[in-house]
Parts: structure tokens; C-alpha cells; sequence
């Protein structure tokens, strides 16, 4: 019989000195960020009081990532992934002692550019370099626990970031985020670099070995089932994010309570189904917990798309929010167990990228629909999509031989 969910099992992958270390930087990073984000909207938002720049600065939040999936991807295998790491934080550490300078929206958006582009390298070279902390056993435990941590604070960061810039301003957000990416990258040069990397991939040339990233998860089952149903799934989440607070606001008449009641639901939905994942994984399986998660995700939005009043749609978040969890944990498993140590790092970011991106032009076309169709309507078809990623995720990761078995080189 399959053992209870237990803490202590959860918590296991916290003794290896390494992946703690790992945890540790990636909680305070993963604070700062979300902290200084919110501040980032409103410095730049008091200064300039225009919609496009405060859209700017939040695209430039994650448009670098989807470049350097595309583009720069073979660099987190070829180069050391420990030194990519600090290098990174390094980065971002100037970016947010630079901010408090910054004498334009131009300058504040193009400093928020280059710590997402270190931002783009730094993830990857996380989840990539999970497998070769923990054993196999444990690799459940170890995304399920990083997720939940990103999830919190993904969920209390912007509040925190809220409350301080009100207080004291945009500015020691920024600082506090700065001291944050010092204690990351102390925490991570403790790490010996052989534990976070097995093999340095030896270059055929830069295009090749992007092509090799490419070719590899376009061959892999476990691979195409993240880039085919997260994609698909990330079309549908696109438009039901932009139109969460005309759904709040307009359709509901909740006002601003009901937009944060609904995002908060969300949250509280993500941090539970992340730290449940690695349970159901073990019990149920890769494949069935994927198809599961997504069936969440499209029923919690289909049903709240129907909502009488903002808390029925916010149980249904809720709801919604613990496949979505537990899918982005299945995600982390299915291309960390599909893919070689020397082409995972390309792989991550291939992927990536390319659910950034279709998240994007959803976001941007759902927007455009909003305000003819309504909330509803944008709501029920992103469910109805998401549903479709449902089928497609689970069929594609059904194949238990090329879930579970890692790839060889």
C-alpha cells in the first residue's frame, strides 16, 4: 500500500546539503523578486502614469527568458551551471543597486531587461541541476518543495512589496531585493559544481547545439508532453489571467476586494497542489497526475466561468489553482526525467520559452476580446482549451518506459 502523505517524506530531500542550499537561495531570490516587482509597476507607474510603460516593465519581466530559450540555451550545458548561478544573482544584484538612480521609466525598463535575462538563465539552471542533488527517489519531493516555495512566494511577494513600497517607497524594495540576490549567490557557491552538473556539454558549434536542445524534446514523449499540453494549457491560462479582474470588477461587481479575493484564491490554490504533487505522483503515477492536474485547471475555470457571486468563483480558483500546482511540478519531473544531464538545460529553456511565449499572444489577443465577449466567454473558452491540454498531456505521458526512464545520452 502506498504510504500516507507525510511531512518528513516532503521534507526529505532538505537533508542533502546541497539541494538545501539550493532551497534556501531560491527562497530568498524568489521573495525578492516578487517584492520588487510590485514596486517596479508602481515607481514606474507613478512616473510616468501610462499603461504602456507599466505593461513594458511587465513584459520585460519574462520576454527575456522566452529569448534565451530560443537563442542561448546551449550555454546552460556547455558553461559550469554553478557559475552561470552566482553570475546571474552577481547581475541582478547591480540591476537593483542601479534601480535607485534611475532618472526615467526608459532606465527603469531596461535595467527590469537585464535581470530578467539573468532571471531566464538562473531558473533553468535551478531545475536542471535538481537531479543531480537528489537521487532518483527523492525527485518528486525536491520540485514539489521548490515549487511550493516559489508558490508562496508568489502569493505573500507581491502583498509584502504592496505594503512597503506604500510605506517607504519603491527604493528599499529595491535594496532589500539587491541584499537578497547576495545571500543567493553566497548560498549557491557553496555547492561543489559537480553536483549541480554531471557532464559539460562539449560544443558542436552554437546553432547545432541549439538544433540538438530543439531535436531532443521534439523526440522525447515526456518532452513533448510539457511543450504540447502546457503550451495548449498556457493558451487558455493566458486569456483567463488578463480578464481575472473583469471578471472580478465587471461580471461579479466585486470590486477590488473581489480581484484580489479571486488572484489570492489562485495562490492559496498553487501553493497546495505543489506541495501535494509528489504524493499523487508516487501513488497514482506521471502520466495520471498530469492529466488529473490539467482536468483541475480546466473544470476550476469552466465552473467559475458560470460563478453567481466572486466567492463561488473563488472555491472554483482555489480549485483550479491545485492542478495548475501540481501540473508545474509534472512539468519539472517529465523533462528533468526525459532528457540527459548534458542537453537538459537547452531542453528547460526550449520549453520554456515556448509556453512564455504562447502565454503571451494569448494574454495580448484575450485582452483585445475582453471587453467585446466578456469575462465569461474568455473564461469558458480558456477552460474548454485547457481541457483539450488535458487529453493531450496524459496521452503523450501515458508511455510509462519514457516517463520515468531517464533518456540516455
Amino acid at each position: 500500500m502506498p504510504r500516507q502523505p507525510s511531512s518528513v517524506r516532503q521534507l526529505a530531500p532538505l537533508r542533502i546539503r546541497g539541494f538545501r542550499l539550493l532551497f534556501l537561495s531560491t527562497l530568498g531570490s524568489s521573495f525578492g523578486t516578487l517584492l520588487a516587482a510590485i514596486a517596479l509597476a508602481i515607481d514606474v507607474k507613478d512616473r510616468t502614469n501610462s499603461g504602456i510603460w507599466v505593461g513594458a516593465v511587465l513584459v520585460v519581466e519574462f520576454l527575456p527568458s522566452v529569448a534565451v530559450g530560443l537563442t542561448l540555451g546551449p550555454l546552460l550545458d556547455r558553461l559550469q551551471r554553478r557559475a552561470l548561478m552566482v553570475g546571474a544573482d552577481l547581475v541582478r544584484v547591480a540591476v537593483f543597486c542601479a534601480l535607485p538612480f534611475a532618472s526615467s521609466a526608459a532606465e527603469i525598463v531596461a535595467l527590469a531587461a537585464v535581470a530578467g535575462l539573468a532571471t531566464g538563465f538562473f531558473r533553468p539552471a535551478v531545475y536542471a541541476g535538481v537531479p543531480n542533488l537528489v537521487p532518483e527517489e527523492l525527485l518528486p519531493e525536491a520540485n514539489a518543495v521548490l515549487q511550493t516555495i516559489e508558490n508562496v512566494s508568489w502569493a505573500a511577494g507581491p502583498v509584502l512589496g504592496g505594503v512597503l513600497t506604500a510605506a517607504a517607497g519603491p527604493h528599499a524594495a529595491y535594496w532589500i531585493n539587491a541584499g537578497s540576490f547576495v545571500l543567493s549567490a553566497a548560498l549557491v557557491v557553496q555547492i561543489p559544481a559537480r553536483q549541480l552538473q554531471s557532464v559539460t556539454a562539449l560544443s558542436r558549434g552554437h546553432w547545432t547545439d541549439l538544433k540538438d536542445g530543439f531535436d531532443a524534446v521534439l523526440h522525447s514523449r515526456p518532452l513533448l508532453a510539457v511543450l504540447l499540453g502546457w503550451g495548449i494549457a498556457s493558451l487558455g491560462a493566458g486569456g483567463v489571467s488578463v480578464s481575472e479582474v473583469f471578471m472580478a470588477k465587471d461580471t461579479l461587481h466585486a470590486g477590488d476586494f473581489g480581484y484580489g479575493l479571486i488572484y489570492g484564491a489562485i495562490g492559496l490554490g498553487l501553493v497546495l497542489g505543489s506541495w501535494w504533487s509528489s504524493w499523487i505522483v508516487k501513488r497514482f503515477g506521471i502520466a495520471q497526475t498530469y492529466g488529473l492536474a490539467l482536468t483541475m485547471l480546466a473544470l476550476g475555470f469552466g465552473v467559475a466561468a458560470a460563478s453567481v457571486d466572486v466567492w463561488m468563483a473563488a472555491a472554483c480558483c482555489v480549485f483550479a489553482g491545485v492542478g495548475n500546482g501540481a501540473a508545474v511540478v509534472c512539468n519539472a519531473l517529465l523533462v528533468q526525467r526525459g532528457s540527459p544531464d548534458a542537453l537538459r538545460g537547452r531542453a528547460l529553456t526550449f520549453v520554456m520559452s515556448a509556453t512564455y511565449g504562447v502565454m503571451g499572444i494569448s494574454t495580448v489577443v484575450a485582452g483585445v476580446f475582453v471587453g467585446v465577449s466578456g469575462a465569461r466567454w474568455i473564461w469558458g473558452g480558456g477552460a474548454a482549451v485547457i481541457g483539450i491540454s488535458a487529453v493531450v498531456g496524459y496521452t503523450l505521458a501515458r508511455e510509462a518506459a519514457a516517463a520515468e526512464v531517464p533518456v540516455e545520452a
